[in-house]
């Protein structure tokens, strides 16, 4: 067995390790190969050498991410347990604060390749974000949309996905058309209702300012002036993922989210999504990012889950 003692007298415990070391237990349970024993302004880190290694290695950046954020929490620690040791050192200049939202609340991005989304964007008017479940595609995206609203940089922002049911048959819902669709954009909902007051969010929808529909609602269109985001693009056929591109307007930027291993569907009908990068690859402009387990900043779960079905596919 291993020891190793990491001197603390620099920073403020109690914020560090959260009251009633709550962090400080969060930490064992996600690396339990090793033992933590907390004395004064010590920490002793007891394992086999390479589990102290590692823990000690995850522990200095969870070090340099405090004294950068003035506080640490579980988001912040799964920021930093959820990237490869090589990436690391990128978690402390994860980017400036896109959004403040409700209550407070502050939105960057918080993993490396979000932070690429976010540098990404700047220099191309077009972006595909390619992941996971839970990995910031979407959050991200609409982030980048509320701040270039915010900054005027564009006069609205369009929120768009494929209306494919995942194994649920909606059809028979009471209610008009929005009623029957709006369970499929709830998810952009969800995150607007993070970034902007409900008054404001009310508002902008009222006057289309922000606008979410369907993606067969793009057809025919052209959208200047606009942050458009197609999420769920792997739901998407290969027509509509070429009528939604073509859509494409004056002093636009677009963000296609998708996660290429959750396609819903028909068996006979395949991706649009799946040829896409062999067209557009080369061609100046448009940028490919490819988020990964690691980028999942859900319930610590989530990435195992990930993983788990990831392997049991490849077989």
């Amino acid at each position: 067995m291993t020891e190793k003692v990491l001197e603390l007298s620099d920073i403020s415990l109690v914020d560090f390790f959260g009251v009633n070391e709550k962090n400080l237990n969060f930490l064992s349970i996600l690396y339990p190969n090793v033992e933590l024993i907390q004395r004064g302004d010590k920490l002793k880190i007891i394992g086999k050498e390479r589990n102290v290694k590692e823990f000690g290695g995850v522990f200095n950046e969870l070090l340099k991410l405090y004294r950068k954020e003035g506080k640490m929490n579980e988001k912040l620690i799964m920021s930093v347990v959820n990237t490869p040791v090589e990436e690391t050192n990128e978690i402390a200049d994860c980017g400036d604060v896109l959004v403040y939202g409700r209550n407070g609340l502050i939105i960057k991005a918080q993993t490396p390749n979000q932070k690429q989304m976010v540098k990404s964007i700047k220099d191309n008017d077009m972006l595909f974000a390619l992941g996971p479940a839970g990995s910031g595609k979407t959050y991200t995206a609409v982030a980048l949309a509320v701040k270039a609203l915010k900054a005027k940089q564009v006069r609205r922002i369009i929120l768009t996905r494929p209306a494919v049911e995942a194994g649920e048959n909606l059809g028979f819902l009471p209610g008009d058309l929005k009623d029957k669709l709006d369970p499929y954009l709830q998810p952009l909902y969800d995150a607007l209702r993070d970034m902007l007051v409900q008054q404001k969010l009310d508002q902008y929808l009222e006057d289309r300012t922000i606008e979410i529909a369907p993606l067969a609602f793009m057809r025919g269109r052209t959208l200047d002036n606009a942050f458009v985001i197609l999420d769920e693009a792997q739901n998407a056929t290969y027509s509509q993922i070429k009528m939604f591109l073509t859509r494409m307007g004056r002093n636009a930027k677009f963000i296609i989210t998708a996660d290429p291993t959750q396609i819903d569907l028909p068996r006979n009908q395949p991706s649009g999504l799946k040829d896409v990068e062999k067209f557009l690859r080369k061609v100046e402009g448009i940028d490919f990012i490819y988020l990964k387990e690691y980028d999942i900043i859900r319930h610590p779960l989530v990435t195992k889950i990930v993983e788990a079905y990831t392997k049991e596919e490849k077989k």
